[in-house]
């Protein structure tokens, strides 16, 4: 069913993509979790955040290009660096792609039943909406990755609209007088700055496309100009939406109300309720259902079919149907298992999928693009800057890990 690598296919859904995948339900905790740090040293980190992590993809696809079509990090890996880092950055690929799965169907079953319920009233069990989800993107997969990636890039579309409804109204009303706000006291009290490091391992976890470099040199071929644009464009429309976002919820919300948000758990309802209370009407209320559930259903749709592709690689399964039906049962089974059996239990495994998306979203593919240069010296494309890029990126990776016990073992300020 799956058709072959389709060069004259457009780079558009390529961006697409990776916006998508960037892009989704998690941009809900964002604003809560930047709300230490507030407007300007959260747009400063995101930027940066947004420069390491798309020079890293950038690497990482410098590395890919110099092997077949469809080769994934453990084909890669495994002939660069070893077969020691390939089982150790296999290990925190899987696990990262499969506890994302895991929470997108989990997400998927709660605002999806809660959409239900609010418009109709009648109550849908979310454990049956999270699996019947997970059944409908498997199918979508088994068929083609081409397709999910067309789905992806309609939701984004779509999605895009419901963002620019509700938080047009929203731009118009921001008062800069709290969007403005640097220190605690207007006198010159102590600066929001030390809460940008509790921020950075989130910041670091908006930008996770790393999964679907793979899945772009299956659609392209090695067309460098189009991946290259999917990339750099991909990610900068993420970025500048989420600018576009927390200027408006900054500059709608108070910093002193999201400690309640916090208190309460960060949830997006909590976040959504916020919004409601700056006196909304009902159609930006429905748009922002929509907006809500169409983030989380296109990250879905990047975060599998990045899977989807990894495990078709490690286990040399083809795209024959059988293939790609034993590839879909591998992508979805285990999270939908452990879905059932803890529905709630993501948040106990989210941290340390954050530590293992530094390893090898961010570390490793600048190692990887360091070996592929000595082995492949005639190679046709090179990220710019020399060796200056991989060592700036190897340096954030270690800032983010430093960052991340530093926020597990309460070393560093909290907003309180």
């Amino acid at each position: 069913m799956e058709n072959k690598s389709n060069t004259k296919h457009s780079s558009f859904w390529g961006i697409m993509v990776i916006a998508g995948t960037v892009i989704g339900g998690g941009m809900f905790a964002l604003p809560v979790d930047l709300a230490g740090a507030w407007f300007f040293w959260g747009a400063c980190i995101l930027a940066i955040s947004w420069f390491c992590m798309m020079h890293s993809g950038l690497l990482l696809l410098e590395a890919n290009l110099n092997y077949p079509v469809g080769s994934s990090f453990n084909t890669i890996t495994k002939d660069l660096i070893g077969n020691g880092w390939n089982i150790f950055s296999g290990i925190t690929v899987a696990f990262v792609l499969y506890i994302l799965t895991y929470a997108y169907i989990s997400a998927n079953g709660a605002i999806i039943s809660e959409t239900i319920a609010i418009n109709s009233g009648y109550q849908v069990n979310p454990r049956l909406i999270g699996i019947l989800t997970a059944v409908f993107v498997a199918g979508v997969l088994w068929f083609s990755s081409l397709a999910a990636s067309r789905i992806t890039s309609l939701f984004l579309g779509i999605k895009i609209i419901a963002f620019i409804v509700v938080f047009g109204s929203l731009f118009f009303q921001v008062d800069y007088s709290i969007l403005r706000d640097v220190t605690k006291e207007a006198g010159g009290g102590e600066s929001y700055f030390l809460y940008v490091f509790m921020a950075v391992p989130v910041c670091l976890a908006s930008f996770g496309f790393h999964g679907n470099i793979p899945s772009l040199i299956i659609c392209y071929g090695k067309r460098t100009d189009k991946l290259i644009k999917s990339v750099v464009l991909g990610s900068l429309l993420a970025l500048g939406i989420y600018l576009f976002w927390l200027y408006c919820t900054m500059g709608n919300i108070p910093r002193v109300n999201f400690k309640e948000i916090i208190s309460s758990g960060g949830n997006v309802d909590s976040l959504v309720h916020s919004f409601m209370g700056t006196n909304q009407t009902r159609v930006i209320e429905i748009f922002l259902l929509i907006f809500s559930n169409l983030a989380v259903a296109s990250s879905f749709f990047g975060v599998t079919l990045g899977l989807f592709d990894y495990l078709a690689d490690l286990f040399k399964l083809d795209s024959s149907n059988s293939g790609r039906f034993k590839t879909v049962l591998l992508t979805f089974l285990p999270p939908s298992l452990l879905y059932l059996i803890f529905p709630n239990g993501f948040i106990y495994g989210i941290g340390g999928a954050g530590l293992c998306a530094t390893i090898w979203a961010v570390i490793v593919p600048a190692i990887l693009a360091l070996k592929a240069r000595q082995k492949f010296p005639h190679k046709t494309f090179t990220v710019w800057g020399g060796n200056v890029i991989p060592a700036v990126v190897i340096t954030f990776g270690v800032v983010v890990i430093l960052c991340w016990f530093g926020r597990t073992f309460n070393l560093l300020p909290q907003m309180s």
